[in-house]
């Protein structure tokens, strides 16, 4: 099989961890050079971006975009892990009829940037071990609170009033990067007045990419089989989408390839934000560069793309 480089959208299966997924796919293709572009939980399924050869130099900037969920919320009880798999910690029969208007303004509350503690069960690092270590060795750590971004949350459940021992509902929310929709879904029934955990989740978006672009791992195992993979592979440049971009022409591009240091007036990036993508005259991606954080009027490579 000939090098594959490109962004493979995965709709990640249910029961197996992002690791997991890069496994199986370095087995399907044969190829060493994978990584993904965030972990996702176990139970989460949905998109998985993974990057292949070169487009693995811009895994981080997918990471850092923003994402898309599908997530259900259970009120009734709370669990040590805030989803459905962990144990259970608190329980509260729902004791009220819940008016919808009465979610909608919770939801409200939680839109923009708020903080949160993330989940002892998460891949967090604190005093540099994982969180999940902590708690499986039953060590208490002072977990540092964080600022994260809710862009958007929609209530996806029509009814009006809401009314059981234990009520769900579905919600989609838009956030950005290091936000726990676990920790989100406590939060909502904490306001609401009753121990909540997250029962649901899929991932519908990431960065740019949707359920609409993703394969299972059976039909990438099936087009591996055909060699017809690199068709469905997405572009390296759809993983810098959200970065400035500059052309420059074919004279500099060497330059650029090569990593060197240039100014801000061979590349023309006055006014831009870092870091930047810079392309050749067809587009394609040549490295990532920043303003040089000690020398002024001066751009250094980031991520260089190798042209071999």
């Amino acid at each position: 099989m000939n090098e594959l480089n490109g962004i493979l959208i995965l709709n990640k299966p249910a029961g197996a961890t992002s690791h997991d997924c890069i496994i199986k796919v370095r087995k399907i293709l044969r190829m060493k050079k994978v990584g993904h572009t965030g972990t996702l939980d176990p139970d989460v399924t949905g998109v998985l971006p993974i990057c292949l050869g070169k487009a693995t130099r811009v895994a981080e900037y997918i990471t850092d975009a923003g994402k898309e969920y599908i997530g259900e919320v259970t009120l009734g009880w709370s669990t040590t892990t805030e989803d459905a798999s962990g144990d259970i910690v608190a329980r509260k029969k729902v004791d009220r009829r819940i008016k919808r208007e009465e979610i909608l303004k919770v939801l409200q509350s939680l839109t923009g940037e708020i903080t949160q503690t993330p989940p002892i069960y998460s891949a967090v690092k604190v005093n540099g071990k994982r969180l999940y270590e902590y708690a499986l060795k039953g060590q208490e750590v002072e977990i540092p609170s964080r600022k994260v971004q809710i862009y958007e949350i929609e209530l996806l459940d029509g009814r009006d009033i809401f009314e059981g021992e234990s009520i769900s509902f579905k919600f989609r929310v838009a956030c950005g990067k290091g936000t726990y929709i676990r920790t989100l879904s406590c939060m909502i029934g904490e306001q609401l007045g009753f121990p909540a955990h997250m029962s649901k989740l899929v991932r519908s978006r990431s960065a740019r990419f949707t359920l609409d672009d993703a394969i299972s791992l059976e039909e990438l195992t099936e087009l591996a089989g055909k060699g017809e993979v690199q068709e469905v592979l997405r572009p390296i440049e759809e993983g810098i989408v959200d970065l400035p971009r500059i052309s420059v022409s074919a004279a500099l591009a060497g330059r650029v390839q090569n990593g060197a240091v240039l100014t801000v007036r061979d590349l023309m990036a006055e006014g831009v934000n870092s870091p930047f993508a810079v392309l050749d005259e067809q587009e394609k991606l040549l490295a990532v560069y920043q303003h040089h954080p000690e020398k002024k009027g001066l751009c250094k490579p980031v991520k260089v793309i190798p042209n071999v």
